[in-house]
């Protein structure tokens, strides 16, 4: 399919107020689309379907499922795609918002030095008037500027429409093998000098990969953890790890879900203790913002069967399913010509109240780059 049919599709979908994600996976040419040809909200709970699952930062509210049944799929490979130029808006912050979010973290701050959590993740909603809200535009523009986030729209007329381009993979499931990250620590990319991490930062990621490893330890064997590398996210850096195992086979995907999610990236620890904060304090429901979506349970392709004894037979086998989940991080809702950005950071005892909302300052400005 070429990229005027394909496009051309999508903004017909959204004019039928019909179900739709187009998105793309980091360093990956290929752009894919789920169209579903209908309006009915199809969730799930169990995640054994096959189809685009988008999950809210609370899992006590279902997922909501694109099933693959009911939706048509298309892709295509492109390197980029054409987008009008724009004049980025000015995101400017107002006095009332900084008060606001420094008081959270302080009182974030204060949770911890009493004890009560080790690390929490606290956010805000910025909201911005658009001249031009057209998603499909705004996806082009994202796409073409962050390769190395999983770029995506997505759009249910009885749910809402979002908008993202994350950097940070929850997990990704091949049969029986599970690659995950743990993802921290902020700050501006400059070309010219090499990073410099602090304490606070390095600490704040370490939280994360212990987290995730001895999450996963009860339903994976063979875990394996990388050393921690600095990785670029358009304007922004962060630290990351990889961590990789194997799924045991009395396991399933919705336990490793539900051990997994929250992480400590998006929430905090301990993890129950953290959201309980964060649904107290924040004053605002973060819905599908840290929550997570990508492609569940579908299948990979064929590969050639090496069973010797079956290969007049049946020279290829069916693969495995595979799964590819990411946390919905720099994100924002878009309705009524309005943008919803959300923005957030990990607040740990060395935090600095002023320079945490600094660093959401430069988030807002990232994502809101692309808006027009």
């Amino acid at each position: 399919m070429k990229e005027d049919s394909f496009f051309e599709t999508l903004q017909t979908q959204h004019a039928k107020q019909l179900p739709f994600v187009v998105y793309s996976r980091p360093i990956n040419s290929s752009i894919k689309c789920w169209l579903q040809k209908d309006d009915v909200v199809h969730k799930t709970d169990s995640f054994t379907e096959s189809g685009f699952v988008f999950s809210p930062f609370n899992l006590n509210e279902k997922s909501i499922l694109f099933p693959k049944e009911a939706c048509v799929f298309s892709e295509i490979d492109i390197e980029t795609l054409e987008a009008e130029a724009i004049e980025p808006i000015a995101i400017t912050e107002n006095e009332t918002d900084r008060i606001q979010h420094i008081q959270l973290v302080s009182k974030g701050i204060e949770s911890i030095i009493e004890g009560e959590l080790q690390k929490v993740v606290l956010s805000r909603c910025k909201t911005k008037k658009l001249k031009d809200s057209n998603p499909i535009s705004i996806f082009k523009r994202l796409f073409n500027r962050y390769k190395n986030a999983m770029v995506y729209c997505w759009y249910h007329p009885k749910v809402g429409l979002w908008i993202g381009a994350t950097p940070e993979l929850l997990l990704k499931v091949e049969g029986k093998r599970l690659t995950t990250i743990s993802l921290a620590g902020t700050q501006p990319y400059k070309r010219v000098s090499k990073p410099t991490w602090t304490h606070k930062e390095f600490e704040e990621q370490q939280i994360v990969t212990d987290y995730i490893t001895k999450q996963i330890q009860p339903y994976t064997k063979q875990v394996n953890v990388s050393e921690v590398d600095t990785v670029r996210a358009g304007s922004l850096l962060h630290l990351k790890t990889r961590i990789t195992s194997l799924i045991k086979e009395e396991s399933d995907l919705k336990e490793i879900i539900e051990a997994l999610h929250p992480t400590p990236a998006v929430s905090g620890f301990p993890k129950a203790d953290a959201k309980a904060f964060i649904l107290e304090n924040e004053n605002y429901k973060r819905d599908f913002y840290t929550g997570f979506l990508g492609e569940l349970n579908l299948k990979q392709g064929r590969t050639r069967n090496t069973n010797r004894r079956n290969v007049e037979n049946n020279a290829y086998a069916v693969v495995r399913t595979q799964s590819n989940f990411y946390v919905n991080l720099r994100c924002m809702q878009l309705a009524d010509n309005t943008a919803h950005i959300y923005v957030g950071g990990g607040i740990t005892k060395d935090s600095n109240p002023e320079k945490e909302w600094e660093e959401t300052v430069n988030k807002t400005r990232t994502i809101g780059s692309v808006l027009d």
